[in-house]
């Protein structure tokens, strides 16, 4: 079956005003069907309903939280982002928080993605936390806790994609953000891939934001973008 590039492409809103957000969205037309909005746009006020507003004109809404608490306190919140209607969120894959989350789901649309190791970490960055693990093995063991616990899919960086895909199986959702066309600046993120490298190593979406958002056609950039993942 082919890939269908606007089902697998996510468009990052990382703007900090949600009429630059809208602005961009009626850019993008019909040629998008994911967006996701983080926390830039959720504390200026207005993400939460600019979330609302895409989700009731169709289109599919990755709400990026990154939640860690204590496990009441995160079941508490999933459940209301679950009741704003939009497909995906974000929580840190520790087991702990993951099945608190995974049984506040439960019987909802809304699909749960652990977040693995940030994109813009390396070896040194999780050396100065703590983690001795080499960066490949802690990917790997929060997916299988991701997947033990019970939510959707995990998020990992285009580096950690092969071996995730391997481990989970082809029905787990694997979102990969730092993704980067040819001849893109790699910004802050320290491990990143094209859209094709990506897709074609097992991710079920990737999130692209600067590439798009700050493209002087963002169009023709998402177009671009969308054509790439199909030819994977």
């Amino acid at each position: 079956m082919a890939i269908k590039g606007q089902d697998r492409l996510i468009v990052a809103l990382d703007v900090p005003r949600v009429d630059q957000a809208r602005d961009l969205v009626a850019r993008l037309g019909g040629a998008v069907r994911w967006y996701k909005i983080g926390m830039e746009l959720v504390f200026s006020g207005e993400g939460l309903p600019l979330a609302r507003e895409l989700t009731r004109e169709g289109k599919h809404v990755f709400l990026d939280m990154k939640l860690l608490d204590i496990p009441n306190t995160v079941a508490a919140a999933v459940a209301n982002i679950a009741r704003l209607g939009v497909a995906m969120t974000t929580l840190h894959a520790y087991p702990q928080t993951m099945r608190a989350a995974a049984e506040a789901a439960a019987g909802t649309e809304l699909k749960l993605l652990g977040v693995s190791v940030l994109t813009s970490f390396d070896q040194d960055d999780l050396a100065q936390t703590g983690y001795a693990l080499p960066l490949g093995d802690l990917v790997e063991r929060r997916a299988r806790q991701a997947r033990e616990a019970g939510v959707h899919g995990i998020v990992c960086s285009p580096a950690e994609v092969a071996q995730v895909r391997r481990l989970v199986g082809p029905e787990f959702r694997i979102v990969v953000p730092g993704i980067r066309p040819q001849g893109a600046v790699a910004g802050d993120q320290k491990r990143v891939a094209s859209p094709r490298q990506a897709i074609r190593e097992g991710a079920s979406h990737v999130v692209v934001g600067r590439p798009i958002t700050q493209a002087e056609n963002p169009l023709a950039a998402a177009k671009a973008i969308i054509q790439e993942i199909e030819s994977a």
